[in-house]
């Protein structure tokens, strides 16, 4: 556990007890939600040969990564969930919660957890070929250089690209601004089998919009409820929501806005703007504090990352993804094709 942590953990655990129980069997129920039904897939038990072999070593090596001794037993959907009593400004941005290793550690543990990760991201594409209509939406939030391109490149980027849809959100188009807020959000929700990337989201409209004044405040305020009720939709209809804000503290970000004015391959990434919004950093981290409060649901929690290290934040994501994939258990699909015939037809061919 990081420094500042332990203490930490320990609440959060004693709080969830009599609730957290209810909230896991919530949580593996939405999981279920959009699977196909069990004469539609193959077991792992049931595989034979090469799959058999390829199953078995994914998770033997995952189990191996994740019993290393600078993990922790206590899951990081856990450590990192957003629940009662959560207070953004008692977390600190350079701390790693669940995980006692170095960087060299974090990484070593990461390649297998990446390999355990694309074969769950495969089984998952393969089961909606096989009537599944599960998918992942993984959403990233966070200040201004708190490493949401690392987390596309690190995490996601670990996995088969054809399986995974990212939209990064912009300031909203004329077009957009013509429709209620949630309407650009609806139309990029990842299709069954897929895995989807908000790069940004939906809550800039009650972040920016609340810091800037960009809406009256009735408006934004509203939106909370409205975002709750969007969001257990989406879960509904089999859509797992994984929501991750990526805690920067100001000092961080500082130092990396200004390793981007002393480097020239860095210059591109640099926004004058950034500078301007640092002037707001209290309001946002208020914004911030009553998104997380009010919309960590039981359907669509939060989870808050410390992102001061980034070896750190790319591990503690690349986790809490993997824990809830692996909640969903994809199946490979079963074949819809007599197997032996076809053995039968393949040999004959020259």
């Amino acid at each position: 556990m990081g420094k500042g942590s332990k203490t930490k953990a320990t609440s959060k655990k004693a709080s969830r007890k009599g609730k957290g129980k209810d909230t896991r069997k919530k949580g593996a129920a939405s999981a279920k939600a959009g699977a196909p039904s069990a004469k539609q897939v193959t077991p792992d038990r049931k595989l034979s040969g090469k799959a058999a072999e390829k199953a078995r070593a994914k998770r033997k090596k995952a189990a191996k990564a994740r019993k290393d001794e600078a993990v922790q037993t206590v899951t990081w959907t856990d450590t990192l969930r957003v629940g009662p009593g959560f207070s953004l400004a008692d977390l600190d941005p350079h701390s790693t919660p669940a995980f006692t290793g170095d960087k060299a550690e974090g990484k070593e543990v990461m390649e297998e957890l990446q390999s355990r990760l694309g074969d769950l991201q495969e089984r998952l594409f393969a089961e909606s070929k096989g009537g599944g209509h599960r998918s992942v939406l993984l959403v990233i939030q966070g200040m201004d250089t708190s490493g949401k391109g690392g987390i596309m490149r690190h995490v996601v980027g670990a996995v088969d690209p054809q399986g995974v849809h990212i939209t990064s959100f912009k300031a909203p188009s004329a077009e957009e601004k013509r429709h209620p807020f949630l309407w650009r959000i609806r139309n990029a929700l990842p299709r069954p089998g897929l895995i989807g990337v908000f790069d940004r989201s939906h809550y800039e409209d009650v972040l920016i919009a609340r810091v800037h004044d960009l809406v009256p405040r009735q408006t934004w305020s509203r939106r909370y409820t409205q975002i709750n009720n969007f969001e257990r939709g989406v879960v509904d209809d089999g859509t797992v929501v994984v929501k991750v804000m990526l805690h920067i503290s100001g000092a961080e970000q500082k130092a990396r806005l200004g390793e981007r004015l002393e480097r020239e391959d860095k210059f591109w990434k640099f926004n004058p703007g950034d500078i301007d919004e640092r002037g707001h950093w209290a309001d946002y981290m208020q914004a911030y504090q009553a998104a997380l409060e009010k919309c960590s649901t039981e359907a669509a929690p939060w989870f808050v990352v410390p992102a001061d290290r980034k070896w750190y934040a790319r591990l503690a994501v690349t986790n809490l993804l993997l824990e809830h994939l692996e909640t969903m258990d994809p199946k490979w699909p079963a074949a819809d094709f007599d197997v032996e015939a076809e053995k039968e037809r393949l040999a004959l061919t020259p």
